[in-house]
């Protein structure tokens, strides 16, 4: 079933550039704990990320890079913090409501705020830390960034996984010390590599069309399982 779970979320993530974690973190939530389920996906992460770039590191926006993750880096120790001290349930439904009404915005047509310089990628950056310390969820202010700056689906992807890497890193270490690391997690991600391996270069040779109504329907969907997840 891990195994399964795995796959099909790093198919999610070759293709669209996010998104596995919130697709397997709730799945895996059912066969193990989420202390578990939150570093395997952040392992499975940084293996993506390492296999797309040494393709695509030319097609990286290393501008808007470098400050999402120095963002990122101040807000895991905040996420971290949350995991352990605040009610989940709370912060899953915050989240949803904003992811939902920012998509839903978004794929009615009407015209979004442009950003034309990286002056809030910090703002961006920090709220991911919080989610990637938390839940192994990084993608969804990345996602919402990343259709505000307009850029292109490859650069998209590309300048995701410049991100995911060292935030990736960072957030495994920051599990290590505060001792989620466990074990069971490397065995569960070993057994799961062959899987995560072949999803990538299967979810390279996906084509998708509009990709922003792609994105955004991925996100409502996402907004959609927290909301419910909350409610529990």
């Amino acid at each position: 079933m891990t195994v399964a779970i795995v796959f099909l979320a790093a198919m999610v993530r070759s293709t669209l550039g996010f998104g596995e974690a919130l697709v397997a973190v709730p799945l895996l939530a059912l066969v193990m704990p989420v202390t578990q389920a939150a570093p395997l996906m952040v392992l499975v992460s940084i293996t993506i990320a390492a296999m797309v770039l040494l393709q695509d590191w030319r097609q990286v926006h290393f501008q808007s890079a470098w400050r999402l993750i120095i963002a990122t880096f101040a807000g895991i120790p905040v996420g971290l913090w949350f995991l352990r001290a605040l009610p989940e349930a709370t912060v899953k439904m915050a989240l949803a409501l904003v992811i939902l009404a920012f998509s839903i915005y978004s794929i009615s047509g009407r015209t979004l705020r442009h950003l034309t310089g990286d002056g809030l990628a910090w703002l961006f950056g920090f709220c991911a830390g919080v989610l990637g310390g938390a839940y192994g969820m990084n993608g969804p202010p990345l996602a919402i960034y990343g259709s505000l700056r307009r850029w292109e689906p490859a650069y998209f992807r590309a300048t995701l996984q410049a991100y995911f890497l060292p935030a990736g890193i960072a957030g495994m270490a920051g599990y290590w010390l505060a001792g989620f690391w466990a074990p069971a997690v490397t065995e569960s991600y070993l057994h799961s590599l062959p899987g995560v391996v072949l999803a990538v270069f299967a979810g390279r040779m996906i084509r998708v069309r509009n990709f922003a109504v792609v994105v955004h329907s991925a996100l409502i969907l996402i907004g959609a399982v927290l909301l419910i997840q909350s409610w529990r």
